[in-house]
């Protein structure tokens, strides 16, 4: 069956939070139309239309992001579903997905969300007071509460929920602390993502350092080895695309073989983009509204980001983990290695022992 997947941003930039670090508002800061606003009824029309129109036995997934993609609004997410009802064929799989900070939900969206089965991915960054310090309203007021509230809400329903949670140089100081919140709290599905630095690569406090990378991923993983081999199973996405990878298995995560996946990053205004790391003006390679899916797909923009330059460090040169990684990421390594240390390097010579143990298991 034929897999396809569109992760829309039907609010844009837009957020009602004020976190330190978003990228996405780095982001879109670079382009000439910061905002796109809401995605307009007639966008989301045509991108369902063309997104349905692919073979009768296929599987599509529509992911919602932001920017916050509630700020879009109940009413808009029923529209689509209602819209995809009527455009979708029998044979048809379709999967959705929503990443939200968590402070915008209600009743109503507990009881659509169950109904359609959304995976939810919960934005929050581990213990109280290191969320709240990053992730602030716009009056500065602390956010973590309320998500937690949140959470208890989503297990009430019984909604597929997971967290992601940004790996900022400050939190990496504390892997212990963390792991402990995850595991008090019984949060199962983990996904940490390095806090980036910014797009001109100004000098920050809050991006990930390379030697922050491995101290930190060093003791994380040594608490989850624990569990582990005590059969408690805690799904962190680093741990989940690695270890199969000893034994040949391609990773879900897009980058980790260092080179790029073309995907489908759908603005509000219906512009195409080939990674959420770069919706910017450059990278534009079509819009929903004019262009097919076959022609944004081959797109000249998508070729010319696949094939550029990215940097690369000596230490490849000399690395026998070079075959899982070759670079890793463009965007995400420069929170891994600089030109004399690679701290990927340095965590995988600390953990393949293991990791191969367990990924010799895989059947």
């Amino acid at each position: 069956m034929k897999q396809y997947s569109y992760l829309i941003k039907p609010a844009s930039s837009l957020c009602n939070l004020e976190c330190k670090y978003c990228f996405y508002h780095d982001v879109s800061s670079h382009r000439v139309e910061a905002s796109n606003g809401i995605m307009s009824d007639s966008t989301m029309r045509m991108l369902i239309k063309k997104a349905c129109q692919v073979s009768d036995a296929s599987e599509v997934t529509f992911a919602f992001q932001g920017g916050e993609p509630t700020i879009a609004g109940l009413g808009y997410f029923r529209k689509f579903l209602e819209f995809v009802d009527q455009q979708k064929s029998k044979e048809q799989i379709i999967r959705y997905s929503i990443q939200t900070n968590g402070t915008l939900l209600d009743d109503e969206w507990y009881g659509f969300l169950k109904k359609h089965q959304f995976l939810v991915g919960i934005s929050l960054d581990g213990y109280k007071e290191n969320h709240d310090y990053f992730r602030m309203g716009h009056l500065y007021q602390p956010t973590f509460k309320t998500v937690m509230e949140t959470i208890v809400k989503l297990r009430e329903y019984n909604i597929e929920f997971n967290i992601l949670t940004v790996l900022s140089n400050s939190l990496a100081k504390h892997p212990e602390k963390l792991y402990r919140f995850y595991k008090e709290n019984n949060f199962r599905y983990i996904q940490l993502i390095p806090c980036l630095p910014k797009m001109d690569f100004e000098e920050d406090a809050f991006s990930l350092k390379p030697k922050l990378f491995a101290s930190f991923y060093k003791k994380f993983y040594s608490n989850w080895l624990l569990d582990f081999n005590k059969q408690e199973y805690m799904s962190v996405t680093l741990f989940d695309d690695l270890i199969p990878m000893f034994r040949g298995i391609a990773p879900s995560q897009c980058g980790m073989l260092g080179f790029c996946r073309v995907q489908n990053i759908v603005e509000s205004d219906g512009s195409i983009y080939p990674c959420d790391f770069y919706v910017l003006d450059e990278y534009r390679n079509g819009n929903i509204n004019i262009d097919s899916v076959q022609s944004i797909q081959s797109s000249a923009v998508n070729e010319v980001f696949i094939h550029e330059m990215k940097r690369t460090t000596s230490q490849c040169e000399t690395c026998e983990f070079i075959k899982l990684c070759h670079g890793n990421c463009k965007r995400l390594n420069n929170c891994y290695f600089d030109e004399d240390y690679c701290g990927y390097r340095d965590f995988l010579t600390f953990a393949y022992p293991s990791m191969l143990l367990i990924a010799q298991q895989i059947k």
